[in-house]
């Protein structure tokens, strides 16, 4: 029976996978896999064995390995029996030299590989729909809003365009993660390499190599959690991007402002009781996912402050928070490549709300060109403030009260003046630095 909403709610196939006990046993059986091929490497067991071991560790049963669980109550050691007894006379080389978390945080290392390369997939995803969006709207003007209030004018582009940026660092910082994240251990019992002898930095190179892991520089019984951190750090990072988007997004599509709308299905129910509705469902799963996300970095925080060599607090904590933040994680950025690919955009609506305030939110370009004509910037402003106060307290066009200011017209025409409050010549450079970002983050997806 499932219980969490992960099992049959949320995420995908491939994450899930990542995160069974299924593929948790396999690269177990990896990491064993890998150290006796390093000790037969070193001549510290016979070669023969380390290849029987190779072929026969997969063979490992999960019910096995549960059954022997349930008799002696050490999950690793119940593992190691079971793998010891399908490579037969091999198996008595199994976990030689290691102690549990050599092998358990060697597979947690193989399993962020994994996890990471699909949190890539998925980043590369979202990034080419925001780029194919900020492309596509980089001239489509509309209006910005600071403080939930009308601003001056920008575009669509550039709203995409910085989400987009966004995106592209996550990128960058996951690229820089995985040194640090995707690591293995070879130290045993309290991070000596004692029951390795001399050998041990060698063995444990030629064993990370073979898993294509980073090794530990140095350890004690257990990797250094501060690395773990760092990983649900990025997913937390990466969630609250797409908080920030899916803040957006439902803002944007709230009835009074009604400039975007998320794709809606012909038979798709917004409400069980107001059958108009039209809800922004998967953004609003988007932002409240995020927060569950989040809420793994404090543990994982707590779990670097083991105490001496280590002790097991980390343990029960670690099973609960890596599959649901990868998972979730995983999830969110697939429903928002979706959101985005599948965006309405309702340019009646952009311009409905970009003329609403007809003019005043354009002040700023009267201010700006009365200053280079030769009034200072301050009595500028004042000048341009009171005008907009003025057109807002009548409901006015700011263009009729400015026209009728003499110190106004005294350095700018009215047909100037009407130029100046028109949006489209006022976007600055914003399509230049969609054009630019995009350029950018294009050449980092062919890296």
């Amino acid at each position: 029976m499932a219980v969490h909403p992960i099992e049959y709610r949320y995420g995908t196939t491939k994450m899930r996978h990542v995160w069974s006990e299924e593929h948790r046993l396999w690269r177990i059986a990896d990491a064993e896999i890998a150290l006796a091929k390093a000790e037969a490497m070193h001549g510290m067991i016979p070669e023969d064995d380390a290849s029987l071991i190779l072929e026969k560790a997969h063979n490992v049963s999960l019910d096995r390995v549960k059954e022997i669980e349930a008799e002696i109550s050490h999950d690793m050691m119940a593992i190691v029996s079971g793998i010891s007894e399908v490579c037969g006379e091999a198996g008595r080389w199994v976990h030689y030299g290691a102690t549990s978390n050599d092998i358990l945080d060697t597979a947690t290392g193989l399993q962020l590989k994994d996890a990471l390369d699909l949190i890539e997939e998925k980043l590369f995803l979202l990034l080419e729909a925001l780029l194919q969006r900020a492309e596509s709207t980089k001239h489509l003007v509309c209006i910005a809003r600071t403080h939930g209030q009308h601003g001056v004018p920008m575009t669509y582009g550039l709203r995409f365009a910085i989400w987009a940026s966004e995106i592209g660092r996550h990128i960058d910082r996951l690229h820089e993660t995985r040194q640090r994240v995707c690591v293995g251990q070879l130290t045993g019992a309290v991070g000596t390499q004692a029951a390795l002898g001399a050998l041990g930095p060698q063995v444990q190179e030629s064993m990370m190599k073979y898993l294509s892991l980073v090794p530990v520089d140095v350890s004690n019984q257990v990797i250094q959690r501060d690395r773990y951190a760092e990983y649900f750090c990025l997913l937390a990072q990466i969630a609250t991007t797409l908080d920030k988007i899916g803040i957006e997004i439902r803002s944007l599509q709230r009835t009074e402002i009604g400039e975007v709308e998320e794709a809606f299905g012909k038979k798709q129910v917004g409400s069980s009781t107001m059958p108009h509705k039209r809800n922004p469902i998967k953004s609003e799963q988007v932002c409240g996912l995020a927060r569950v996300i989040r809420s793994a970095v404090e543990p994982a925080f707590q779990n670097n402050t083991l105490w001496d060599e280590r002790d097991l607090t980390n343990s029960s904590c670690e099973r609960v928070l890596f599959p649901e933040a990868s998972i979730l994680c995983d999830h969110i950025l697939n429903v928002m490549v979706t959101i985005i690919e599948n965006l309405h955009i309702k340019e009646d609506r952009v311009l409905a709300n970009l003329s609403m305030l007809h003019g005043v939110n354009m002040a700023e370009s009267v201010m700006i060109e009365l200053t280079k004509r030769g009034m200072s910037r301050q009595v500028a402003h004042e000048v341009i403030r009171t005008a907009s106060m003025d057109a807002l307290a009548d409901n006015k066009p700011l263009y009729e009260i400015l026209s009728e200011n003499k110190e106004v017209t005294a350095l700018v025409s009215k047909d100037e003046i009407e130029k100046l409050l028109d949006p489209r010549a006022y976007i600055g450079t914003a399509v230049e630095q969609v054009e630019r970002v995009v350029l950018k983050l294009r050449k980092m997806k062919k890296e």
